[in-house]
């Protein structure tokens, strides 16, 4: 289980590197007080990676590990094609970030639930509970996001917007080639052999 975690930790905070959901992290921190921020965070990372990790657990019961692991090394390398065109916030994303109505908890909560269903660290979850220790995944997977997203706060109220984000984009996305790449060339030897 531990490699489980550290697995998921690893991979799902290199996918949050430049996601747009560190940018709404970074525009929340700048309303609301920290801790009610990454608590939103938390529980919403919490429930999706749940959800990613029953669904990723349900296709590795049905699905050869080899196939699997062959398909998650192709997502991999999507993942960073997507990391390397990057997120933004848009408009609307920036507006309903500024909103300061209800508590703030909930509203951090709503929005980033709202953000992370079907986006890459959800997928990436998905890949990798398919074929690891889904308790594993889950913890690893929640932990890393909220460490980067973390990141993301800290870097945000002490820096503003003068973060290079070419270079983490561009570092996340080689990781993902690197990680992707070792995946398939691991089950293609599997399958080939």
């Amino acid at each position: 289980m531990l490699g489980s975690v550290a697995l998921s930790s690893a991979a799902i905070f290199v996918a949050e590197l430049g996601d747009k959901s560190q940018l709404l992290a970074m525009t929340f921190a700048t309303r609301y007080r920290w801790w009610q921020v990454l608590l939103g965070i938390t529980v919403a990372t919490a429930v999706v990676h749940a959800l990613s990790v029953a669904l990723g657990f349900g296709l590795g019961e049905l699905m050869p590990t080899e196939w699997i692991a062959l398909l998650a090394g192709v997502a991999f390398l999507f993942f960073a094609a997507w990391t390397l065109r990057g997120d933004h916030l848009t408009e609307d994303d920036k507006r309903k970030a500024s909103r300061k109505f209800g508590s703030a908890v909930l509203v951090v909560t709503l929005a980033f639930f709202l953000a992370e269903l079907g986006d890459k660290t959800m997928l990436a979850t998905v890949t990798l509970a398919t074929h690891h220790d889904w308790l594993g995944i889950w913890i690893g997977s929640t932990v890393g996001m909220v460490l980067a997203d973390a990141l993301a706060i800290g870097v945000g109220l002490l820096l503003g917007r003068h973060l290079p984000e070419k270079a983490i984009r561009y570092g996340a996305s080689a990781l993902f080639v690197l990680f992707g790449g070792w995946l398939i060339i691991d089950s293609l030897l599997v399958l080939n052999g």
